[in-house]
């Protein structure tokens, strides 16, 4: 691990502009994020209703992504980017405006959630595919992925641990005004980067999303060593990653805690994540990235195994903490093998097929966490969600390691 090459994508300009604002709008979205479930479960007392508002948020994203990817490939990400943020940085104000009028209305939220995800959808695979035009050297490809995962786990760190103070202090609503402001910083990166003329890419002569569709879905099948890493980040999101679902549960019943117990457990995540994602980000491009996907997959597993069954706080916040590192290690080696080896006109619907993966498979999951919970109980469906990850690394081994894909 090379600690000075952790850094090297900084070199552009346009990508240090892209980290910053970023950084500080991710922050504000976990903000808003824990805040929304925090407020929901301490109003319904509901896991299945915390499944719900993930499945609210983030199912629009399998929905819409391919058309968000198929934009990706067509038109300027530079103007799509821009309307993405302004249209998240709305439905923030709009949220915010209802939390300070006192309007709790458990419908309106899941509504605004549902908008976010659908922008999202678009949002995800241009700002993603985005990053291969905003590096100049294609050898920093991989680090400026994994920066970028950096980036979205400090703020996984930092948000949580904020939105408990937040929420222990003043409310929700605080928390929805500071990712409101949050979005000034972004913006105002975007309109600051500069960033090459756009040319006419391969997809403006075709003429419907189902052929552009089909297209990549063919391109997909025809390369697994894209599309198996794809079915474990799928597989992975619909039967392990749920496990979040049972935070609330976790700081309130068994910890006997509130907000700020919450976002330890969440903080606790986004610590893991972010060195994770700081030791993919010094590694090379020779790195076995297939053998650190399925190995930190069974590390997952196991993770979760011992968290389910932990009574011990300090005990608990480590193993979740080291779900952290292996879930971020597992996502980001998937999203760095199909953007370094995917071709540049399939990119964005590849990247698309990762959102759909990812935030499609995590609020099906997250339903039928919510619907099993009340049936075998909180520690037992976290321990079937271990057992999952253990059998998914597992059972790729051969696929992704003695294949040499």
């Amino acid at each position: 691990m090379q600690i000075k090459s952790a850094f090297r994508s900084f070199s552009n300009h346009n990508f240090t502009l892209f980290f910053s604002g970023q950084l500080v709008s991710r922050i504000g979205m976990w903000m808003q994020r824990t805040a929304v479930i925090w407020l929901i479960y301490s109003i319904t007392d509901s896991v299945f209703m915390v499944g719900v508002a993930t499945f609210a948020e983030q199912f629009p994203s399998f929905l819409f992504s391919i058309r968000g990817g198929i934009i990706a490939d067509k038109y300027n990400k530079y103007k799509v980017l821009m309307i993405t943020q302004i249209l998240s940085a709305l439905q923030a104000v709009v949220l915010t405006i209802l939390a300070f009028s006192g309007n709790y209305n458990i419908t309106l939220i899941l509504l605004l959630s549902a908008f976010l995800g659908v922008v999202n959808a678009y949002d995800i695979p241009v700002r993603q595919s985005m990053i291969n035009d905003i590096i100049d050297n294609r050898e920093d490809l991989s680090n400026a992925v994994a920066l970028n995962s950096t980036l979205n786990n400090l703020a996984r760190l930092a948000g949580p641990a904020l939105a408990g103070f937040v929420l222990a202090k003043f409310g929700a609503d605080y928390c929805f005004l500071a990712n409101s402001v949050s979005f000034i910083a972004v913006i105002g990166a975007i309109m600051a980067m500069h960033l090459p003329q756009y040319k006419n890419q391969a997809l403006k002569n075709e003429t419907t999303a189902k052929t552009n569709f089909k297209d990549g879905w063919n391109y997909l099948l025809k390369h697994p060593e894209i599309s198996y890493p794809l079915m474990i980040a799928a597989l992975s999101s619909l039967l392990v990653l749920p496990y979040i679902t049972l935070l609330p549960v976790y700081a309130k019943d068994i910890f006997k805690g509130g907000a700020s117990i919450f976002g330890w457990l969440n903080s606790a995540i986004g610590i893991g994540a972010f060195v994770g994602a700081f030791y993919l980000a010094s590694l090379t491009n020779v790195a076995n990235f297939r053998r650190i996907l399925l190995v930190n997959s069974i590390i997952l597993g196991i993770s979760l195994l011992c968290f389910a069954y932990s009574s011990n706080l300090y005990v608990s916040l480590f193993f979740i903490l080291i779900s952290g590192f292996s879930a971020i290690m597992q996502s980001s080696t998937v999203m760095t093998i199909i953007q370094s080896e995917s071709e540049p006109k399939y990119r964005g619907r590849m990247i698309s097929f990762v959102a759909m993966a990812l935030f499609g498979m995590l609020p099906l999951g997250s339903l039928f966490v919510g619907y099993i919970e009340p049936i075998i109980g909180t520690t037992h469906t976290l321990f079937i969600e271990g057992i999952a990850g253990i059998i998914i690394g597992i059972a790729f081994y051969t696929k992704l390691l003695l294949n040499k894909l």
